[in-house]
């Protein structure tokens, strides 16, 4: 069983379940924010850590994220936990990308989530736009939404619209901002305000789901 913190009220019409990235855990500021962000927008929000992070919970060593199928099955184990008929997944970058395989591989076996959230959705390592991880994103059917910044360095709002995403994925660009949509003062922009227009876009998204 994988611990899952939950925010948000248990009357909530959707649970948006959001894993972490790979270098902060679940309660990081950004975490927290999104958590309480959701929880005020009326949805529950349900949090957990993988493996990796966990350990580092109870031993203070930082370690690189376990491999994919582990990590995939974490995932698994949290939609079985919280169950599928009201559930929406995601997560930070990371978090985010494996939510989405995931989501890919329920909506082959004719089980799939009400819909996936992605927060700076790792499109490819900074520096490398040649290698993209886009392939599952191609064909996906369940509802998506990326939330980007447009000048995020895995994914910047100049490359993304040529890629040959799949129709049922919304991206909702975020202005001036980074990876966790931070902006730069220069664009007269705050990061609270971009926070706030991507939980307004999660709760958009919902609402029509």
């Amino acid at each position: 069983m994988t611990d899952i913190v939950f925010t948000g009220p248990n009357t909530a019409p959707l649970t948006v379940a959001l894993a972490h990235g790979a270098g902060a855990p679940m309660d990081s500021p950004y975490m927290e924010a999104f958590a309480e962000g959701l929880a005020v927008r009326g949805l529950r929000c349900a949090r957990f850590e993988f493996p990796y992070m966990a350990q580092r919970r109870e031993d203070g060593k930082k370690r690189p994220p376990n491999p994919a199928r582990i990590l995939l099955e974490c995932w698994r184990q949290v939609i079985d936990q919280i169950g599928r008929d009201r559930l929406v997944i995601g997560g930070k970058s990371m978090g985010g990308r494996m939510a989405s395989m995931v989501a890919a591989d329920l909506e082959a076996g004719g089980m799939p989530v009400r819909g996936v959230v992605c927060l700076g959705y790792p499109f490819h390592p900074p520096g490398k736009p040649e290698k993209l991880r886009t392939a599952h994103l191609e064909t996906l059917t369940t509802p998506t939404l990326i939330c980007q910044g447009a000048r995020d360095p895995f994914g910047t709002a100049d490359e993304v619209p040529a890629y040959p995403l799949s129709k049922a994925i919304r991206l909702e660009w975020l202005e001036d901002g980074d990876h966790g949509f931070k902006p730069r003062k220069a664009s007269g922009r705050t990061e609270q305000q971009n926070w706030d227009a991507a939980l307004d876009a999660i709760q958009a998204f919902c609402a029509n789901l």
